[in-house]
């Protein structure tokens, strides 16, 4: 992943991996993660949600209720860790320019205890309506790992689990 300026970047990078579509996964990943935890989610949780939230192939795996346990369903898709750890790497700098641009535009909240969800913007809805089925898939899904992640234990645990360090 490149970090030249957004008029020199790939377009396909431009597009799928931009600062604002990013901070909204972000957001939805922290909004269920408050909803079962009563709090922020942990900043290194974001470096294993956005990979696994925008690889296709594992998002489209994800269980449907955050009632799956995470190491039982790791253990029947032990496919889906095998370049998590290199993509999660290659969007390092990705995931922070999400967070700083969320930071921002007061869609998150940046604490020491991690990052929390803002207030929902009244645009959600239309933006929402408007996009394709696979952004409202990838927001739905974000929003779903965060809640397994705050049901998971400590992050500390999930990133182990997802063979990543924090």
């Amino acid at each position: 992943m490149s970090r030249a300026p957004w008029s020199e970047r790939p377009a396909e990078e431009a597009r799928l991996l931009n600062p604002a579509f990013l901070a909204l996964l972000i957001w939805a990943c922290a909004r269920g993660y408050a909803a079962k935890r009563g709090a922020g989610i942990p900043f290194p949780l974001l470096f294993v949600m956005i990979p696994a939230v925008l690889h296709r192939e594992t998002r489209e795996s994800l269980p449907r209720a955050v009632s799956a346990q995470l190491p039982a369903w790791l253990d029947t898709h032990p496919h889906l860790l095998v370049r998590l750890a290199e993509r999660a790497t290659a969007l390092v700098p990705l995931v922070r320019e999400g967070v700083l641009f969320g930071a921002h535009g007061g869609l998150l909240e940046v604490f020491a205890e991690g990052i929390s969800a803002g207030p929902r913007p009244r645009t959600m809805a239309a933006y929402l309506k408007d996009a394709t089925d696979e952004v409202r898939d990838c927001v739905k899904k974000a929003e779903l790992v965060g809640k397994w992640f705050a049901r998971s234990g400590e992050y500390s645990t999930v990133m182990a689990l997802w063979g990543v360090a924090p």
